[in-house]
């Protein structure tokens, strides 16, 4: 079988306006920072993507933070937002916030999500009420089950209690369309189709942190050294290039997988399916069968997908996030499926045929 990658959400392919975004900034050389004419270019093409940034997600240029990454645009977000403030975050939350928040504040408290795996908006409700300020982090969409969070509606109850809303919407940018009533939305260029090495925190206005990263000033002081100018040109570009309308196409695919699961496999459970997803993502769930065995099994017929998240150093784990919906034991027998945005017509019965006979293979061997 000829390879079938299957796993957007780890990264997306590289998209042709990224591409030519990266080799023109190479091309062009130059620190930003520096003041003669070579350094007057980088810091155009810089600012440049600053604003194409800003219109895409409806922020001002100057409330645009380049980071390294949404890992760094969630952790300067979550640790400057979060001094003096009770933190609370999502069941569900990627690591990358989750191991964020301040632990001079005593840790942080957890909001509970409903077996759909959407928060739970009641309980949110009485965590807000029962102490004083504090910063909710809840993101747009689920790395792993697709699942998007109420965000309009989380976003009123932080406003009527006073508390801030950090949104991490690294998967959910360019998929979906994006609500900016949070206080603070992280992105990361790769999940849009853009190289590694770039992200970005779009910050309300007048709304201000401290730098995580402290250097020479770059960034208007709130993020230290010299910015990946390739990188962030390839993020900007991909930005633009990912709108909603195309990834709908990515939803007529996905929901054809889980027709064919239901036909194929019964007692498979596609994990959030009765809550608003993304267009492009199924967490399949086979009882019994450890999600590594999955992934490796698929791995070797040439079906590239993923268990979870793909930032744990290659590990294979339990799902924390299938685990706070409610799938105890099952809750390490999820694979991620995620189509990427140039994903083939035929990508969905290609991808039937290969779990078919996987199950079929490892069915055989626990008889």
């Amino acid at each position: 079988m000829n390879e079938l990658y299957l796993d957007a959400n780890a990264t997306e392919p590289l998209r042709p306006e990224a591409r030519a975004a990266v080799l023109a900034a190479l091309e062009a050389g130059g620190n930003p920072s520096s003041v003669h004419g070579a350094g007057r270019a980088a810091r155009r093409l810089l600012e440049g993507a600053r604003e194409d940034l800003a219109a895409r997600f409806g922020a001002r240029p100057q409330d645009v933070i380049f980071t390294g990454g949404g890992t760094e645009a969630n952790a300067l977000a979550v640790r400057g937002l979060g001094q003096g403030r009770r933190v609370l975050l999502g069941a569900t939350e990627h690591a990358a916030v989750l191991a964020a928040a301040p632990r001079d504040t005593g840790g942080a408290e957890t909001i509970p999500v409903r077996p759909d795996g959407t928060a739970d908006l009641a309980a949110l409700e009485a965590l807000l009420a029962s102490g004083g300020p504090a910063l909710v982090c809840l993101m747009a969409a689920n790395n792993e089950t697709g699942v998007l969070h109420p965000i309009p509606e989380v976003a009123a109850l932080c406003a009527r209690h006073g508390a801030l809303l950090h949104v991490d919407a690294v998967q959910a940018a360019g998929r979906v369309a994006m609500d900016r009533a949070a206080d603070s939305l992280a992105l990361s260029g790769h999940k849009l189709g853009g190289p590694p090495g770039a992200g970005a925190l779009l910050l309300r206005p007048g709304l201000h942190l401290p730098a995580l990263i402290a250097g020479g000033g770059q960034e208007r002081g709130r993020r230290g050294g010299t910015e990946p100018l390739p990188a962030i040109a390839g993020m900007a570009a991909a930005a633009t290039a990912a709108v909603p309308e195309a990834a709908g196409r990515l939803a007529v695919l996905r929901d054809r997988i889980a027709a064919g699961l239901r036909a194929l496999a019964p007692e498979a459970v596609i994990a959030g399916e009765a809550a608003p997803r993304l267009p492009n993502t199924l967490s399949i769930v086979l009882p019994g069968v450890p999600a590594e065995t999955q992934v490796i099994a698929l791995d070797l017929m040439g079906l590239r997908v993923s268990a979870g998240a793909a930032c744990s150093s290659g590990k294979v784990a339990r799902s924390h996030v299938l685990a706070a919906m409610g799938f105890g034991e099952a809750a390490g027998c999820g694979i991620r499926v995620s189509l990427p945005w140039n994903a083939a017509e035929d990508a969905p019965e290609r991808f039937l045929e290969a779990w078919a006979a996987m199950r079929a293979r490892l069915s055989r061997r626990a008889a």
